[in-house]
């Protein structure tokens, strides 16, 4: 998904090929990937001349926003609380990190 959301849209063997330069993969199994990624609706695929060129159907800020919501609410019971303790006890924040957080959390205060 990253590649695709990367690069706009992609057929397989432009995925495969970036995929090769960060570590060895088979052809297939991207080109499977990609099947099954379209089969759940992340991605669409269209014809073009030999091969099908496949689009993102949400952006990657969708889907990632998504995804942290369902983990805070399975394994957090909803509270983002415990998740962002542990992140911030245990992973390296840098500076415009933190004042982006601090920036984010006064807007958030002022909705309230």
């Amino acid at each position: 998904m990253k590649i695709v959301w990367q690069l706009g849209t992609a057929t397989v063997r432009e995925v495969y090929e970036e995929l090769l330069k960060s570590r060895k993969i088979a052809y297939t199994t991207v080109m499977t990937m990609m099947g099954i990624l379209e089969q759940k609706g992340r991605l669409t695929k269209t014809p073009r001349d030999r091969a099908y060129v496949y689009s993102p159907t949400e952006s990657q800020v969708q889907v990632v926003g998504s995804m942290v919501h369902e983990f805070v609410k399975r394994v957090f019971d909803g509270s983002a609380k415990p998740l962002l303790v542990h992140l911030a006890q245990n992973k390296k924040i840098s500076q415009k990190e933190l004042d982006e957080i601090s920036e984010l959390l006064k807007k958030q205060r002022r909705k309230s």
